[in-house]
Order: structure tokens, then C-alpha cells, then sequence
């Protein structure tokens, strides 16, 4: 009877070393929405500027692609306010790389012909 006992540390010694390496890093890398939080935060850093929304988000190559819109420049009325998209690129681990201001737009304009 004693055989029959089945712990989880029997059955991990099964497991390859392969398979915990994997494991391991997939379990280290960030989740998508851990990705968009991060980039925001670190955007808003650098610029001093708050993101707005994420408009786009891509797994790339080289890690992560992501369109932030951004409040630029606040007025009255607020449809007038000056908006900006950014194009923040992540690694895989979710740290900014780098960005580029694509356009500026006012809030309350129609998107047209972009692109």
C-alpha cells in the first residue's frame, strides 16, 4: 500500500528539464494586459503626458507594438483639446524601447484618409 502514495514532487521529477525551462519562462513573461498597463505607465513617464487608450496592440518580432493615444494639450471645449497617437514599441518582456508621436489631432475631429 505504502507504493500507491502519489505526490506532486514524484510526479515533477518526471517532468524534463526541458519542459520546467519552459515552463518557467512562460510563466516570467508579462500577460498582454500587464503589457498595455506597463506601457502606459512608462510612457506617461517620459512624456509626462497620461495615456488616454491603447488603440492598437501588436505581438511583434522583436516583442511588443502598441498605438497610445495621448492628451497633448487640454482646452475649453474639450472636443478641442489636442490629442497625439504614439507608437510605442516594447521588448518581450514588456520594457519600452522606444516611441515616435505619429500624428496630433484635435478631440473632436472625424479620422480621415489616415494611412
Amino acid at each position: 500500500m505504502s507504493n500507491t502514495k502519489n505526490t506532486s514532487d514524484s510526479q515533477n521529477s518526471r517532468n524534463s528539464p526541458k519542459k520546467q525551462e519552459e515552463e518557467a519562462t512562460a510563466d516570467s513573461r508579462p500577460s498582454p494586459m500587464q503589457v498595455l498597463r506597463d506601457a502606459r505607465i512608462q510612457l506617461a513617464e517620459l512624456t509626462g503626458m497620461a495615456a488616454e487608450t491603447v488603440s492598437s496592440f501588436e505581438q511583434t518580432e522583436d516583442g511588443w507594438s502598441l498605438e497610445v493615444e495621448v492628451l497633448e494639450l487640454a482646452r475649453l471645449p474639450d472636443t478641442m483639446s489636442l490629442m497625439a497617437s504614439y507608437q510605442v514599441d516594447l521588448d518581450p518582456d514588456g520594457q519600452l524601447t522606444g516611441y515616435r508621436r505619429l500624428r496630433r489631432y484635435e478631440r473632436g475631429r472625424a479620422d480621415t484618409g489616415r494611412r
